[in-house]
C-alpha cells in the first residue's frame, strides 16, 4: 500500500511540477492539489451521511461540483496550467456552499453549510497573497449578506419536514468537517515552510562554510590585504612598494631527495617543512609569497605589521636555519638551507584569473633569488642595504663580492647571529628576539 501511494505521489509531482518552480510554488500547488482532494472527500462523506439518514436531497449540486473540481484538476495535471486550477478551485470552494444552502432553504436548514464557503478567502492567502485575498473575502462577506437577506423568502425547510435534530447533527458536522479541514491545510502548509526554512537554513550553512573555506583559501594563497581587496573589487591588482625586504630559501641537494624518496614521502616532508616556515612567517608577521618547486619565497614590509620588518625577516631566517638543524625530522634526512636577503623596492600584483597568484617582481626579487643560491649549505646572505640596517644589531662575515647576472658584481655579507648586546633590548619587538 505505502509503495502505491509513493509511486501515486512522485506521478503526480511529475505531472504537476514544473523544472522551474521554486520551493514556494512546489508547496502552493501540493496545497491546493490536498484541498481539491480533502473537499471532494468531504462532499463524499456528506452525501453518504445524508442518504444513509434517508433524507431527501438533489445530489446535482455536490455531484456537479465533484465534475468540475476533478476535471479541472486533470486539466491541470495535463496542461500544468496553475493559475486555471487555482482560479477554479476557489470558485467552487466560494460560490458551491451557497448554491447548496439556497438549494436546502436557509441558515438553519442547510446546517451552516456555507461555512465550507470560508476555505475561498482562507485559500486565497495562502495561493495569492494576502492582497489578492481581499476580493475573495469581500465576495464571501457579500454572498453571505445576501443569503441572510434571502432567508426570509426561502424558510422552507420545515414545512419539508427537516427533524430539527437532524439540521443540529448537520451542523455539528459542517463545523467539524470544515474546521477539520482548515486545520489540516493549514498545518501542512506551516509543515512545509518549516521544513523549507530548514533546508534554507541548511543551505545558508553551507553557503557560510564553503564561503569561509573559499576565504581561508584566498587568504592562503595571497597576502591578507591582497585577498581582502580581491573580494570586493575586480579590478586589477597591481602596486609599487619602495621599500621592503624580500627572503628567498633554498633546500640543498633536493635533487639527491628525489632520487632516494618516493614521491608521496618527498612531498610529506617538504609539506612539513614549508609549514614550518608558514609557522615562523605568521610568527614574525610577514607575507608569504609562493613556493618555486624546493624554494621558499616571503617578504616583509607588505603588511606593517612590525615597523622593523627588516629585522623581523633576519630573525626568521636565524630560526630556519636552527630548525632544520636541530630537529629530528629534518636532521635525518640532512636537510640544509641557503637564504638569500635584499632590500629595496618592488613591484606586485595578482596573475591569472583562474588560478590566482600574489607576485613579486624587480631587482629585489632577483638579488634575492640569487643571494640564495650563492654560498655555503646553512648560509645566510644579505645585500648592502639590508646590512646597514641590520649591522648595529647583528653580528655578519664580510663584505664579500659577487657576480650576478643582468646586476654585475654586488657586495654581500653573511648573517651570523644577533649582537648578544641588544638580545633584550626594548626597541626591538619581543618577537624578534624570541
Amino acid at each position: 500500500m505505502g509503495g502505491k501511494q509513493g509511486r501515486l505521489q512522485k506521478m503526480l509531482e511529475q505531472r504537476a511540477f514544473d523544472s522551474s518552480d521554486n520551493e514556494e510554488t512546489r508547496l502552493k500547488k501540493n496545497l491546493l492539489i490536498l484541498s481539491c482532494g480533502l473537499m471532494n472527500f468531504g462532499v463524499v462523506v456528506w452525501l453518504a451521511i445524508y442518504w444513509a439518514m434517508d433524507i431527501n436531497f438533489s445530489t446535482t449540486v455536490p455531484l456537479t461540483y465533484q465534475l468540475i473540481s476533478i476535471t479541472s484538476l486533470v486539466i491541470f495535471l495535463t496542461s500544468r496550467n496553475f493559475d486555471h486550477f487555482r482560479f477554479t478551485q476557489l470558485s467552487l470552494f466560494l460560490f458551491v456552499p451557497f448554491v447548496m444552502q439556497w438549494s436546502i432553504g436557509n441558515y438553519v436548514t442547510s446546517s451552516g453549510v456555507v461555512l465550507w464557503a470560508f476555505l475561498a478567502p482562507v485559500g486565497a492567502v495562502v495561493f495569492y497573497g494576502w492582497r489578492e485575498s481581499i476580493p475573495w473575502f469581500i465576495a464571501y462577506i457579500v454572498l453571505n449578506v445576501l443569503s441572510g437577506f434571502f432567508d426570509y423568502y426561502l424558510v422552507f425547510g420545515y414545512e419539508n419536514g427537516m427533524p430539527l435534530k437532524t439540521i443540529a447533527v448537520f451542523f455539528g458536522l459542517n463545523f467539524v468537517v470544515i474546521s477539520s479541514i482548515i486545520y489540516m491545510l493549514i498545518r501542512f502548509f506551516v509543515q512545509q515552510q518549516e521544513a523549507i526554512r530548514k533546508n534554507l537554513s541548511d543551505e545558508h550553512e553551507l553557503l557560510v562554510l564553503e564561503q569561509l573555506k573559499s576565504e581561508r583559501l584566498l587568504h592562503n594563497m595571497l597576502p591578507a590585504h591582497i585577498a581582502e581587496r580581491l573580494k570586493h573589487s575586480s579590478a586589477t591588482i597591481a602596486d609599487g612598494h619602495t621599500d621592503v625586504t624580500v627572503i628567498f630559501i633554498d633546500i640543498v641537494n633536493f635533487t639527491r631527495l628525489t632520487e632516494q624518496m618516493y614521491p608521496k614521502q618527498l612531498v610529506a616532508l617538504l609539506n612539513h617543512l614549508f609549514s614550518r616556515f608558514d609557522a615562523l612567517v605568521e610568527k614574525y608577521g610577514l607575507e608569504k609569497i609562493k613556493t618555486i618547486g624546493d624554494a621558499y619565497m616571503a617578504v616583509g614590509g607588505l603588511n606593517n605589521n612590525y615597523s622593523d620588518y627588516v629585522a623581523a625577516v633576519a630573525s626568521m631566517a636565524l630560526e630556519i636555519r636552527s630548525v632544520v638543524a636541530r630537529e629530528p625530522e629534518f636532521t635525518q634526512y640532512r636537510i640544509n638551507v641557503r637564504i638569500g636577503i635584499s632590500t629595496g623596492p618592488v613591484m606586485g600584483g595578482v596573475v591569472g584569473t583562474k588560478r590566482f597568484i600574489y607576485d613579486l617582481w624587480g631587482d629585489t626579487v632577483n638579488i634575492a633569488s640569487r643571494l640564495s643560491n650563492e654560498g655555503p649549505p646553512g648560509d645566510i646572505q644579505v645585500d648592502t642595504l639590508t646590512y646597514n640596517r641590520l649591522c648595529n644589531f647583528y653580528q655578519f662575515n664580510g663584505p664579500h663580492k659577487i657576480v650576478i647576472k643582468g646586476k654585475g658584481e654586488i657586495t654581500m655579507y653573511s648573517l651570523k647571529e644577533r649582537s648578544r648586546s641588544v638580545l633584550h633590548s626594548p626597541a626591538i619587538p619581543a618577537a624578534l628576539t624570541s
